[in-house]
């Protein structure tokens, strides 16, 4: 037992996040303190956590992407690449806990930050541990995204098609949209930032027509970090 924690410990270490280390870390020994203790607990005792992960993961969440925190720091340097007017509408296209939240505040503090979030527990959190942002309890599906400036998204490969589908059909010209670690097929990105630990930030522009430019929500021109 003791040596296979120490595996256990070792592979961890594999692991950058450290999130994912610790979960790593400390899978076996919970594991085996389940098992010997599982005697002990009556049937309806494993019926717990699988009702919190119900309540967390409603069955319609499986189908988008699973929890998964937008990284720190990861949207730093967004604002010099796709740049908006105080005051613009941004939205973060399932939330979860409300990361991606707090990095587009840091990206954009002047902005009028809101987010939507299927399951109604983490809604609720999201909420609490952003309290200067508007959360909604919804479908990000169905909602409607012209009025932002700006969309966040952090989703699975095979959804990037259906968000610049939507994109395309409700945003407005110059509106910006911006993807977590995955590209979308078939599109140009206006830039990717290259980020720690493997991921990359995909920054997407609405196309502008040229009689409607300078009436284009973020018509000033980006200009590249320096």
């Amino acid at each position: 037992m003791f040596a296979a924690a120490l595996l256990g410990g070792g592979l961890a270490l594999l692991h950058q996040a450290r999130w994912r280390r610790l979960i790593v870390a400390l899978g076996f020994p919970l594991s085996m303190l389940v098992v010997l203790r599982a005697a002990a607990l009556p049937a309806w005792a494993w019926l717990l956590p699988l009702a919190l992960l119900a309540l967390a993961y409603p069955r319609r969440t499986w189908t988008d992407a699973p929890w998964f925190p937008t990284p720190q720091g990861a949207l730093s340097a967004l604002r010099g690449w796709a740049p908006l007017p105080s005051g613009a509408r941004l939205l973060d296209a399932g939330c979860g806990l409300g990361h991606g939240l707090r990095e587009l505040r840091l990206a954009y503090p002047d902005a009028c930050i809101e987010g939507i979030e299927w399951s109604g527990l983490l809604a609720r959190m999201a909420a609490w541990r952003c309290p200067w942002a508007k959360i909604h309890r919804g479908d990000m599906w169905t909602q409607d995204w012209a009025p932002f400036a700006l969309v966040y998204v952090f989703q699975r490969p095979e959804t990037m098609e259906r968000v610049w589908a939507k994109a395309s059909l409700e945003m407005a010209a110059g509106a910006w949209l911006i993807s977590l670690d995955f590209e979308i097929a078939g599109q140009v990105a206006h830039t990717t930032l290259p980020l720690s630990r493997g991921h990359s930030l995909w920054v997407y522009r609405l196309p502008v027509s040229e009689h409607a430019r300078h009436g284009a929500i973020g018509s000033i021109e980006p200009s590249k970090p320096v």
